[in-house]
C-alpha cells in the first residue's frame, strides 16, 4: 500500500471512524455541524484520481458510495444525496456522500457556498435519529456489502 507521510488521510483517519474494508474506509466528517450527515468513502492506498484504480476497485469503491448513499436514504430521507470526489485540497482519493435538507443552512447550494440561512436549534437535531445510531446504520450498510462481496 502506497501513502504518502505528508497527506492527512494517509497520517490521519480524517473523521470519526465509522467502517472499515480491506482497501477504504468510511469515516463521518466533523468539521461543519451544518452538516452532521456529511460521510467520506477514503481509499486506503495513496492515490489522487478515481482511474488510477484498477477496474475492480473502481467497481467497489462506487458499490461502497452506494451503499452509504442508500443508508442516508432509508434512515434520513434527505431531500437530495450529494456525492463529489474533488481532491482539489487533499489529492487523495475520497468520496463525499452528504446528506442534504431543504432546511439546511446552504440548500440548494453546494455545501462549499456561502450560508443562506440559520438553522434553528443546529442542524444535528433535526436529523431524523441521533448520529450513533446513523453511523450504525451506514456501518451496517458497508458490512453487508463485503460480507456480500466476500460470499
Amino acid at each position: 500500500m502506497m501513502t504518502s507521510t505528508s497527506c492527512p488521510l494517509c497520517a490521519e483517519t480524517g473523521g470519526v471512524l465509522v467502517a472499515q474494508g480491506p482497501r477504504w474506509r468510511v469515516i463521518r466528517a466533523t468539521e461543519d455541524a451544518n452538516f452532521p450527515a456529511f460521510y467520506r468513502l477514503v481509499w486506503t492506498a495513496h492515490v489522487a484520481e478515481f482511474s488510477d484504480l484498477d477496474a475492480d476497485g473502481r467497481r467497489e469503491c462506487m458499490e461502497a458510495v452506494a451503499c452509504i448513499e442508500q443508508a442516508l436514504r432509508e434512515a434520513l430521507a434527505p431531500t437530495k444525496v450529494n456525492l463529489a470526489a474533488l481532491g482539489n485540497v487533499v489529492p487523495h482519493l475520497h468520496w463525499h456522500v452528504i446528506a442534504r435538507f431543504d432546511w439546511d443552512s446552504h440548500f440548494p447550494a453546494p455545501v462549499w457556498a456561502a450560508p443562506r440561512r440559520e438553522v434553528p436549534g443546529g442542524a444535528e437535531a433535526r436529523l431524523a435519529l441521533p448520529l450513533a445510531a446513523l453511523d450504525a446504520r451506514v456501518a451496517a450498510a458497508v458490512s453487508a456489502f463485503l460480507q456480500q462481496r466476500d460470499a
